[in-house]
Protein backbone atom coordinates (compact mmCIF):
# COMPACT_ATOMS: atom_id res chain seq x y z
CA UNK A 1 0.00 0.00 0.00
CA UNK A 2 1.23 3.36 -0.93
CA UNK A 3 -0.51 6.75 0.78
CA UNK A 4 -0.11 10.07 -1.26
CA UNK A 5 -0.65 13.65 -0.31
CA UNK A 6 -2.93 14.74 -2.87
CA UNK A 7 -2.16 18.53 -3.61
CA UNK A 8 -2.87 21.30 -6.31
CA UNK A 9 -3.52 20.32 -10.10
CA UNK A 10 -4.48 16.56 -8.57
CA UNK A 11 -7.95 17.32 -9.50
CA UNK A 12 -7.76 13.76 -11.67
CA UNK A 13 -6.66 11.70 -8.83
CA UNK A 14 -9.74 12.98 -6.54
CA UNK A 15 -12.08 12.24 -8.92
CA UNK A 16 -10.40 8.63 -9.35
CA UNK A 17 -11.32 8.37 -6.15
CA UNK A 18 -15.08 9.79 -6.21
CA UNK A 19 -16.54 6.30 -5.32
CA UNK A 20 -14.63 6.76 -2.16
CA UNK A 21 -16.78 9.89 -1.20
CA UNK A 22 -20.08 10.40 0.01
CA UNK A 23 -20.85 11.89 -3.18
CA UNK A 24 -19.39 12.44 -6.60
CA UNK A 25 -16.54 15.33 -6.29
CA UNK A 26 -17.99 18.92 -7.40
CA UNK A 27 -14.89 20.30 -9.85
CA UNK A 28 -15.39 23.12 -7.86
CA UNK A 29 -15.10 22.07 -4.56
CA UNK A 30 -12.08 19.94 -5.54
CA UNK A 31 -10.21 23.20 -6.83
CA UNK A 32 -10.68 25.14 -4.05
CA UNK A 33 -9.86 22.55 -0.95
CA UNK A 34 -6.45 21.54 -3.15
CA UNK A 35 -5.68 25.04 -3.25
CA UNK A 36 -5.75 25.75 0.09
CA UNK A 37 -2.72 25.22 1.92
CA UNK A 38 -4.63 24.13 5.08
CA UNK A 39 -6.73 21.80 3.25
CA UNK A 40 -4.91 17.90 3.38
CA UNK A 41 -5.89 14.69 1.24
CA UNK A 42 -4.10 11.86 1.75
CA UNK A 43 -5.43 8.67 -0.36
CA UNK A 44 -3.84 4.75 -0.08
CA UNK A 45 -3.77 3.50 -3.33
CA UNK A 46 -3.03 -0.49 -3.35
CA UNK A 47 -1.82 -1.71 -7.22
CA UNK A 48 -2.84 2.10 -8.26
CA UNK A 49 -6.16 1.61 -7.27
CA UNK A 50 -7.43 4.18 -4.78
CA UNK A 51 -8.87 2.30 -1.84
CA UNK A 52 -9.26 4.64 1.13
CA UNK A 53 -8.39 8.49 2.13
CA UNK A 54 -8.62 10.67 5.09
CA UNK A 55 -9.27 14.14 4.60
CA UNK A 56 -7.78 17.29 7.10
CA UNK A 57 -8.51 20.60 8.01
CA UNK A 58 -5.78 23.00 9.70
CA UNK A 59 -8.05 25.36 12.08
CA UNK A 60 -6.52 28.13 13.97
CA UNK A 61 -7.59 30.55 17.00
CA UNK A 62 -6.13 33.30 18.47
CA UNK A 63 -5.40 32.04 22.23
CA UNK A 64 -5.34 28.36 21.06
CA UNK A 65 -3.05 28.33 18.11
CA UNK A 66 -3.09 25.58 15.12
CA UNK A 67 -4.92 21.91 15.56
CA UNK A 68 -6.17 19.39 13.09
CA UNK A 69 -9.45 18.37 12.38
CA UNK A 70 -9.55 15.05 10.59
CA UNK A 71 -12.61 15.92 8.93
CA UNK A 72 -13.35 12.05 6.78
CA UNK A 73 -12.00 8.81 6.53
CA UNK A 74 -13.03 5.94 4.13
CA UNK A 75 -11.58 2.73 3.02
CA UNK A 76 -13.52 0.64 0.45
CA UNK A 77 -15.43 -1.82 1.46
CA UNK A 78 -13.68 -4.76 -0.37
CA UNK A 79 -10.18 -3.41 1.55
CA UNK A 80 -11.61 -3.17 5.23
CA UNK A 81 -9.65 -4.48 8.39
CA UNK A 82 -6.33 -4.57 6.64
CA UNK A 83 -5.17 -1.76 8.55
CA UNK A 84 -5.49 1.11 5.95
CA UNK A 85 -7.99 3.27 7.73
CA UNK A 86 -5.38 3.13 10.54
CA UNK A 87 -2.14 4.16 8.33
CA UNK A 88 -4.32 7.16 7.08
CA UNK A 89 -5.03 8.32 10.85
CA UNK A 90 -1.61 7.84 11.48
CA UNK A 91 -0.42 9.45 8.37
CA UNK A 92 -2.56 12.49 9.31
CA UNK A 93 -1.41 12.88 12.50
CA UNK A 94 2.29 12.55 11.69
CA UNK A 95 1.27 15.09 9.04
CA UNK A 96 -0.44 17.86 11.27
CA UNK A 97 2.47 17.46 13.61
CA UNK A 98 5.05 18.41 11.00
CA UNK A 99 2.77 21.14 9.94
CA UNK A 100 2.90 22.77 13.78
CA UNK A 101 -0.52 21.29 14.83
CA UNK A 102 -0.84 21.14 18.93
CA UNK A 103 -2.96 17.84 17.94
CA UNK A 104 -5.33 16.59 15.87
CA UNK A 105 -9.51 15.80 16.62
CA UNK A 106 -12.26 13.94 15.14
CA UNK A 107 -16.14 14.23 15.53
CA UNK A 108 -18.05 10.20 15.06
CA UNK A 109 -21.43 9.15 15.97
CA UNK A 110 -21.57 7.36 19.45
CA UNK A 111 -22.42 3.86 17.76
CA UNK A 112 -20.33 3.95 14.46
CA UNK A 113 -18.14 0.96 15.87
CA UNK A 114 -15.48 0.78 13.02
CA UNK A 115 -14.66 4.65 13.68
CA UNK A 116 -14.29 4.02 17.17
CA UNK A 117 -12.47 1.11 16.85
CA UNK A 118 -10.09 2.80 13.94
CA UNK A 119 -8.99 5.59 16.25
CA UNK A 120 -9.12 3.95 19.43
CA UNK A 121 -5.79 1.86 18.35
CA UNK A 122 -3.40 5.12 19.06
CA UNK A 123 -5.21 6.09 22.35
CA UNK A 124 -6.61 9.41 21.65
CA UNK A 125 -8.77 11.05 24.81
CA UNK A 126 -11.95 10.47 24.24
CA UNK A 127 -14.07 13.56 25.05
CA UNK A 128 -17.31 12.78 26.85
CA UNK A 129 -20.43 14.97 26.49
CA UNK A 130 -19.62 16.79 23.43
CA UNK A 131 -22.38 17.77 21.51
CA UNK A 132 -22.57 19.01 18.04
CA UNK A 133 -24.71 21.20 16.80
CA UNK A 134 -25.36 21.98 12.95
CA UNK A 135 -26.61 24.71 11.20
CA UNK A 136 -28.70 24.53 7.67
CA UNK A 137 -28.89 27.52 5.01
CA UNK A 138 -31.33 30.24 5.24
CA UNK A 139 -34.10 29.56 3.01
CA UNK A 140 -33.38 30.36 -0.63
CA UNK A 141 -29.63 31.22 -0.15
CA UNK A 142 -27.47 30.63 -2.88
CA UNK A 143 -24.98 28.31 -1.08
CA UNK A 144 -22.74 27.32 -4.55
CA UNK A 145 -21.36 31.06 -4.56
CA UNK A 146 -18.96 32.01 -2.47
CA UNK A 147 -19.53 34.94 0.14
CA UNK A 148 -18.26 37.72 -1.08
CA UNK A 149 -18.94 36.43 -4.81
CA UNK A 150 -21.76 38.78 -5.16
CA UNK A 151 -21.25 42.24 -7.17
CA UNK A 152 -23.62 44.17 -4.70
CA UNK A 153 -21.60 45.14 -0.84
CA UNK A 154 -22.91 43.14 1.65
CA UNK A 155 -24.82 45.03 4.62
CA UNK A 156 -23.14 45.24 7.22
CA UNK A 157 -24.49 43.37 11.27
CA UNK A 158 -26.29 46.13 12.54
CA UNK A 159 -23.86 45.86 15.85
CA UNK A 160 -21.16 46.66 13.36
CA UNK A 161 -22.69 49.69 11.64
CA UNK A 162 -21.49 53.51 12.52
CA UNK A 163 -24.32 55.12 14.06
CA UNK A 164 -24.50 57.25 11.59
CA UNK A 165 -25.22 54.39 8.95
CA UNK A 166 -27.94 52.89 11.82
CA UNK A 167 -31.62 53.09 10.13
CA UNK A 168 -35.25 52.07 10.56
CA UNK A 169 -34.28 48.43 10.32
CA UNK A 170 -32.24 48.53 14.06
CA UNK A 171 -36.04 50.22 15.32
CA UNK A 172 -37.87 48.58 17.39
CA UNK A 173 -42.03 47.88 17.29
CA UNK A 174 -42.53 48.69 20.87
CA UNK A 175 -46.24 48.05 20.31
Amino acid sequence: MEIVLIGPGDGGKVRAAGHLFDGPPQDDAVERFLADDRHHLFVAYEEELPVGFVSGVELTHPDKGTEMLLYELAVDEAHRRQGIGRALVQRLAAHAHERGCYGMFVLTEDGNDAALATYAVDAPVREDGIVMLTWEPPAGANMSKPSGADDAPEEPHPEHRREDEADDRDEVDAE
